[in-house]
């Protein structure tokens, strides 16, 4: 069987999507089939440029690719769901949210304000109606994902979840007095609230941020603003045995973005046998994380995310049996590479 996985990419950028890519594809070819991922570059803006790459996708006939054809092929990400095929099968990372959920907010830029983003908007509500609603099956890597496309298109879809890269190899350790925050530096993710909610613990315990991205800058700035460079630590990404070893050691991780799709963390964190503080609008975390038992679900305020901290930094005996809880619940979801290709490929 010849597998085709399609996606986009923003050259140099690398996060979750791309990881994601990766881990499926490998999972393909462990699996004993042939497998290819077709990609081209995304361009956000101008406006025409998001048309542009909505045409040439749609212009797409991958029936007919020089004899060497594809049994299935799994869209991931926007807009590669357009393209011809006979059996199509999208695995939604997510669809275009700056005209979904995150229209007419901060996060849309200056779209709404425009004839020609109003008029875009339409378009691609219109073209995801058509390309997704005529698959056969349509899965979302979480149930955040599957409930907007729900809500937006009127079309169902089964979240369909899956392992994080090197699951196999995240272990646990004796707990340092450390919150680990690992994440992109985007005003999504939110790690503003770690630094604000630095001011009011009342425990020893500091915060470690570790990434990259866009606000990094504006994050240490607020640091030093707020005074509390003695409480919070910030660094550039760590990867392999490092991250491994900042997950093992830590006493909790933090992961509290506005409405995610899905989140690695959240699940890396459960592997590591480590409780989860996240927070009451934060999407995909909220799916995995119970509160109380495999760590805290908080309102979004600097105050109620302190306060988390310090009753883990207090009683340790608690945090360890959440992280055991958290755990047990990953094992509990059957979140396997063998489960998503059954789906998939069945």
């Amino acid at each position: 069987m010849r597998v085709g996985i399609t996606t986009v990419q923003s050259p140099f950028i690398r996060g979750g999507a791309e990881i994601h890519t990766a881990n499926l594809a490998r999972a393909v070819r462990e699996a004993g089939y042939e497998v290819e991922v077709i990609t081209m570059p995304f361009r956000f803006h101008p406006l025409r440029e998001v048309r542009r790459s909505m045409d040439m996708w749609e212009a797409e006939n991958f029936d007919d690719m020089n004899g060497y054809g594809m049994e299935v092929v799994i869209p991931l990400k926007f807009p590669t769901w357009y393209l011809q095929h006979h059996n199509k099968v999208p695995w939604l990372i997510h669809q275009y949210r700056t005209v979904y959920d995150l229209w007419n907010t901060p996060h849309s830029a200056n779209w709404p304000n425009t004839p020609d983003g109003e008029e875009l908007r339409c378009e691609v509500v219109r073209r995801d109606n058509a390309y997704l609603g005529a698959c056969r099956k349509i899965y979302g890597n979480s149930k955040v994902v599957c409930a907007r496309l729900l809500e937006f298109n009127g079309i169902p879809s089964t979240p369909l979840y899956h392992p994080p890269l090197n699951a196999e190899k995240f272990y646990n350790a004796s707990p340092e007095p450390f919150i680990f925050v690992p994440s992109r530096f985007e005003v999504l993710k939110r790690q503003d609230l770690v630094i604000k909610a630095m001011q009011y613990v009342r425990t020893p315990v500091i915060a470690l941020l570790a990434g990259e991205g866009g606000q990094r800058t504006q994050m240490q700035r607020l640091v030093e603003e707020l005074d509390v460079g003695q409480q919070v630590r910030i660094f550039g990404p760590v990867f392999g045995d490092e991250l491994l070893a900042y997950y093992a050691r830590c006493l909790a991780v933090f992961f509290g973005p506005r409405d995610e799709d899905l989140g690695y963390i959240t699940l890396e964190a459960m592997l590591s046998g480590k409780p989860v503080i996240t927070c009451t609008d934060s999407g995909g975390p909220l799916e995995f994380v119970v509160d109380k038992e495999t760590g805290y679900i908080v309102e979004p305020t600097p105050e109620s995310i302190a306060e988390a901290f310090d009753k883990l930094y207090l009683d340790r005996t608690a945090a360890a049996e959440m992280g055991r809880a958290g755990r047990e619940r990953y094992r509990d979801l059957n979140i396997s590479w063998d489960h998503v290709l059954q789906e998939l490929l069945s």
